[in-house]
């Protein structure tokens, strides 16, 4: 299986009652293996990751009135997906809107084959999904950025190998 190495960028995005925005994926092949992740995806040429951030934000989501805030996380993480193995130095930033509206018709074909929709989530509700969610102490991740902001370096993650 070829293995995809990438350097990535997330956005861990907020609306103004403190709701996360995420994306609910599944794989091409099996629909019914499904997950929530955060918007977000590979650096492209020389671009910076907060680029990337804002990018992929854009195109995943149609959201582009953003405050980008300061890197939260970092992650190592490498899973099967598609029929390729994929590891992924993950970067999550913080960030602010005030746009609730989604478009995802920038998504890209993959995306296009492996995103259901996507959904606001309040902490309450995912502190008590039943439904995997990546990275996957993401509800107390975001407890805590809530209860006490963003983290004065970022955290590291421990690595996620699926």
């Amino acid at each position: 299986m070829r293995v995809e190495e990438r350097k990535v960028a997330r956005v861990v995005l907020l609306d103004p009652d403190d709701r996360i925005l995420l994306m609910h994926g599944f794989e091409p092949e099996d629909p019914e293996s499904t997950w929530w992740f955060t918007p977000g995806g590979g650096l492209e040429g020389d671009e910076t990751r907060e680029q990337a951030a804002l990018r992929e934000l854009a195109e995943e989501t149609g959201i582009t009135d953003v405050q980008l805030g300061p890197l939260l996380w970092q992650r190592m993480c490498s899973f099967p997906f598609d029929g390729r193995r994929w590891k992924q130095d993950e970067w999550y930033f913080l960030a602010r809107t005030t746009q609730i509206a989604t478009d995802t018709s920038g998504l890209t074909g993959l995306e296009q084959r492996s995103v259901a929709g996507l959904r606001w989530w309040t902490s309450a509700e995912l502190s008590v999904a039943r439904e995997t969610v990546y990275p996957t102490r993401l509800a107390e991740l975001l407890r805590t950025l809530l209860d006490e902001g963003p983290p004065r370096t970022p955290l590291v993650l421990a690595p996620e190998i699926a």
